[in-house]
């Protein structure tokens, strides 16, 4: 005998697990690392190397400048010469290493993209269970994701960048100080801008965040608005120019926070670069005045001090970048990694070649994600093999969660689901999901030729026409295709 209580039932407090918090940073971006250079090991390593010589030549023109100058006050027409040439040597090594460092980047970039994405896309497809999916938490994680998944690939340029900005500052650095050491502390004010340059994309993406679920609201009411599906319920209804509100409602409560965040995080970067303006022309002074330093002595610190200046503009933004989008990403990747490992953890048992027996809920009981109420409470069920099964229920009973529940999109809260006694979430859902088919209400259109529609049934033989044909014909739905253009080519 089987027995069931398949209804809705009162509501009860049962929290949703917490998702945890992003992988640390470090480690997260150790591993986009690495599958930047699984992917492409060659040409990340050569755009990795070019980007550190071409930073070489840009952070002499301060020497070369500095020799200029103290050969044409000393009358020294040899070490004119010199520095000339390495003048001229300078900026067409810098010009040429930079053109073939930006062409080795585009490529690699082109096809990290490609690994990027394709992995990103793989993991939220084939996580076993569809909450991350549901889960407002996850969704917010997972927008955002999906956004910087595209400029992902802008993320290794921008540390090959970083190191190259930090070499020419170093060797800057060396320059100054070769003046006086005390020209090191102008290193020193710089130290504010790169706080705020590390402060503030965290509080950005943080507001971002807190905002994701207007961003969403108004992207789908923008959808709704816009496309063919929901066209005919929008012009009959009338509901249009309610959309239209709605959907600006949204989007501004979601980019209000953000542009205040941006503002106050730009008022305090603008006066961390006051204070590193301040120690430049300190130190000019300090050197004309108080050294009574050479012309050349001079005009190295001028230049040396500029190209300071820009150098730390540049490691500013860069590091920046690093701390908006690639470090932010690749936590949020890392966590999409850990969380479709888990989910998708090793099985222990294989799926039964036939059922002999039958399939059985043991006191099943399920709870959505994010909700408190329980829609299915200690279900008890036994599905004979062989046999036909009908489930009637009013709306809202649990008959399609409870085939979710079979077809492990979700898994219960308590309880358990035995095929031919083994626990259903012991074994593969992928070879599980292969001995079923399933037709659900809210079912979605691929557009695909009408063979491979049918094939999604058995991807084995979603290109095998024969098996195609058959399929219809078992289905009755022959003269459905006999009505199409192209037939199963349609």
């Amino acid at each position: 005998m089987s027995s069931a209580s398949v209804a809705a039932t009162p509501d009860q407090d049962v929290p949703s697990q917490p998702i945890g918090d992003l992988p640390a940073a470090w480690p997260s971006m150790w591993r986009a690392m690495k599958r930047g250079y699984q992917a492409e090991p060659w040409l990340i390593s050569i755009a990795f190397l070019l980007s550190l010589l071409s930073a070489l030549p840009d952070a002499l023109i301060a020497l070369w400048l500095k020799f200029i100058a103290d050969g044409l006050l000393g009358g020294d027409k040899t070490l004119v010469m010199i520095a000339a040439a390495g003048l001229a040597i300078s900026a067409a090594a810098t010009w040429f290493l930079k053109v073939i460092s930006e062409r080795t980047q585009r490529r690699f970039r082109d096809r990290v993209t490609i690994a990027l994405e394709s992995h990103v896309a793989r993991l939220q497809a084939t996580v076993a269970t569809v909450a991350h999916q549901e889960r407002p938490e996850m969704l917010d994680r997972l927008s955002v994701l999906r956004d910087q998944v595209f400029v992902l690939d802008h993320m290794y340029m921008s540390l090959f960048s970083t190191c190259g900005w930090v070499l020419r500052l170093g060797v800057t650095i060396a320059l100054l100080v070769s003046i006086h050491p005390a020209l090191v502390l102008l290193a020193a004010f710089a130290i504010p801008t790169v706080l705020t340059a590390t402060w503030r994309p965290a509080i950005e993406r943080a507001t971002e965040e807190r905002g994701a679920p207007f961003n969403r609201l108004a992207r789908h009411l923008f959808t709704t608005a816009t496309t063919q599906a929901p066209g005919k319920e929008v012009r009959v209804t009338g509901i249009g120019e309610q959309l239209v509100a709605r959907r600006r409602a949204a989007w501004e409560s979601y980019f209000r926070p953000v542009e205040a965040a941006r503002i106050s995080t730009a008022l305090w970067n603008t006066l961390a670069w006051s204070v590193f303006a301040a120690g430049y022309v300190g130190a000019v002074v300090f050197v004309a005045v108080s050294l009574e330093g050479s012309p050349g002595a001079v005009l190295l610190v001028l230049a040396a001090g500029a190209r300071l200046s820009a150098y730390i503009g540049a490691t500013v933004g860069e590091i920046g970048f690093l701390r908006g989008i690639w470090m932010d990403g690749s936590k949020r990747m890392a966590w999409l990694e850990d969380y479709a490992a888990q989910v998708n953890q090793s099985v222990s048992a294989r799926v039964p070649k036939k059922l002999e027996h039958g399939i059985v809920f043991n006191h099943v009981s399920f709870t959505y994600p994010g909700s408190t109420r329980k829609v299915l409470d200690d279900i008890s069920l036994t599905l004979p093999a062989g046999a036909v099964i009908a489930i009637v229920g009013e709306n809202g009973a649990g008959k399609s969660t409870l085939i979710k529940l079979l077809c492990r999109m979700y898994q219960p809260n308590s309880g358990n689901i035995r095929v031919d006694g083994v626990n259903l979430a012991d074994v593969s859902a992928e070879d599980w999901r292969q001995r079923i088919a399933g037709a659900f209400q809210d079912f979605f259109r691929f557009e695909f030729p009408a063979q491979q529609s049918v094939g999604v049934g058995d991807l084995n033989h979603i290109d095998d026409q024969p098996a195609a044909e058959r399929a219809v014909q078992r289905a009755g739905a022959d003269d459905v295709v006999q009505g199409l253009t192209a037939r199963l080519q349609t």
